[in-house]
């Protein structure tokens, strides 16, 4: 691909000038000498400005999905090649927090092995936070992570929606109840994970919006695992928050049962995260197979 059509992709998708400079590692003006280029070769505006927004023109929209598709046409062409020369070797060390690591991310790196059986993987796990401090530090070459917060150091893509929902154990008081409100809330006994769980970011995140103050929740426990939660439900009268993701078997099984909460929703974005630079290959290869994965 042409370089301005990669400068042209960063611009469609970030919709901001500056943030695709930063993370294509050029300087804005240089962006918009790209763009203006692409424009003037196409004969037609691909951006228009309202206010100190930018968005794409029809035209741009047209161009985007077309360069996308372009975009990934040459990554297949790169990897039947690389077949035919055996080049895809290395390594790729994964870090992932928990609720990703324990749920999501082993069929998809399955599935990576069986298509670059010569890379070499190593997963490690913790809480976002820890996974975050592991990429800064090179311990790791690219972190999936559920925190809301971001670092100026880090890039961040995301790659898959996700609710965190109340539970509790089918033998509780609360199970006959099925709907709760968010008064209920801030009066029912919580377990709930760890300071520096991403899970737990969010929770506080989306409450604080709703007036309430996290402190004053009435909270038994916080543990360290999804895992160690759920168990910990069996034989607890309260009620957890935890990745919709994490309860299929226990749903399944009737071991858990979910509970509606009024007037409180809480989605959130799973997301990739990069230290700024250049995107190295190996690491370019398992994104684009992430990206595409069906989960």
């Amino acid at each position: 691909m042409d370089y301005r059509d990669e400068v042209f992709i960063a611009v469609a998708e970030n919709l901001n000038f500056s943030k695709a400079a930063e993370e294509l590692f050029i300087s804005q003006p240089a962006v918009t000498k790209h763009i203006k280029e692409l424009e003037s070769k196409l004969n037609i505006a691909l951006f228009e400005r309202k206010g100190n927004k930018v968005y794409l023109t029809k035209a741009g929209k047209l161009v985007y999905r077309g360069l996308k598709q372009i975009k990934q046409q040459y990554r297949e062409l790169e990897y039947e090649l690389g077949r035919l020369s055996n080049s895809f070797d290395g390594y790729l060390r994964i870090g992932a927090s928990s609720t990703i690591s324990q749920y999501l991310i082993p069929s998809v790196i399955a599935a990576f092995h069986t298509r670059y059986p010569n890379i070499k993987l190593d997963l490690l796990n913790g809480n976002s936070f820890d996974m975050e401090q592991k990429l800064l530090d090179n311990e790791i070459d690219l972190a999936l992570v559920e925190n809301a917060a971001s670092n100026s150091n880090i890039k961040y893509m995301d790659f898959l929606d996700d609710e965190i929902v109340a539970v509790t154990g089918t033998q509780s008081v609360y199970a006959k109840r099925k709907n709760i409100t968010l008064n209920d809330i801030q009066e029912i006994p919580l377990v709930l994970r760890e300071k520096g769980s991403g899970t737990l970011q969010v929770i506080q995140k989306t409450l604080l919006k709703k007036n309430i103050n996290f402190e004053n929740l009435n909270i038994l426990i916080h543990l360290g695992s999804t895992e160690a939660i759920k168990n910990f439900l069996c034989d607890f009268d309260g009620v957890a928050l935890i990745s919709e993701k994490s309860i299929k078997k226990e749903l399944l099984l009737k071991s858990l049962c979910k509970l509606n909460v009024s007037e409180l929703n809480i989605h959130r974005k799973l997301r990739l995260a990069l230290r700024q630079g250049p995107e190295l290959k190996i690491p370019g290869l398992f994104i684009d197979f992430l990206q595409h994965y069906n989960f």
